[in-house]
């Protein structure tokens, strides 16, 4: 059954990488939803390193609020499509205080609302900043979701309700970090490392035959 099959290719993957973790360095839940935002076309490393210093000098969502959009877009340059993510990042905030007293809501429903966030990043901040389990349908998981067979999904809306019903709600969180981080450092977009792969046995992609050959004649 293919239910059995994701669990057991979880449980391999969960023991292939216990650390397995958001990479989006945060002490906060706003600092999370800023990190969110700013990672949108821009990788975790690169958002690392701008929020390193722009959460030194924005610890509040006022603090966000009040800062010139010039000298915001300035701070966040280098994560790419810095002016649309200022003008979330102001928007989100601004919509903090006014409605939550600053903070950030707990609920996919009212968090979807905020600018510069969708049920992906709103995963991202249940499921690491509140411990609520979400599915976060990045374009790891949806990679690695068609060449486990768990799903031919392309919609990531639509990939996240179809492995809720594969995947027990307790560990929505965790497989997500864990096929997050197995199609970081294994199963690559371009050229995936089939032979290493520890989920070999399991894995019904089809190219896996022709590069193991190539490995092992």
């Amino acid at each position: 059954m293919m239910k059995e099959r994701a669990l057991q290719i979880l449980q391999i993957l969960k023991k292939t990488y216990p650390d397995a973790h958001c990479e989006l360095d945060f002490s906060n839940p706003l600092e999370l939803l800023v990190a969110t935002i700013l990672s949108a076309q821009c990788t975790d490393v690169r958002v690392n390193s701008v929020t390193k210093t722009l959460f030194k000098k924005y610890r509040k969502a006022e603090d966000y609020r009040k800062a010139a959009p010039s000298e915001l877009e300035k701070d966040i340059r280098t994560t790419g499509f810095y002016k649309n993510k200022a003008k979330s990042i102001q928007g989100a905030c601004k919509i903090l205080i006014e409605k939550y007293g600053g903070k950030v809501p707990k609920t996919m429903e009212e968090l979807v609302k905020l600018p510069g966030i969708g049920r992906k990043t709103a995963n991202v901040i249940l499921g690491n900043a509140y411990g609520i389990p979400g599915i976060t349908c990045d374009t790891h998981v949806l990679r690695l979701s068609e060449r486990l067979g768990f799903s031919r999904q392309k919609d990531p809306v639509k990939l996240e309700f179809e492995l809720q019903k594969l995947i027990p709600e307790k560990d929505w969180t965790m497989a997500s970090h864990v096929l997050i981080w197995h199609g970081r450092r294994c199963c690559y977009a371009r050229r995936p490392e089939c032979p290493r792969c520890p989920v070999l046995k399991l894995c019904p992609y089809e190219p896996k035959t022709k590069m193991i050959k190539e490995v092992i004649p």
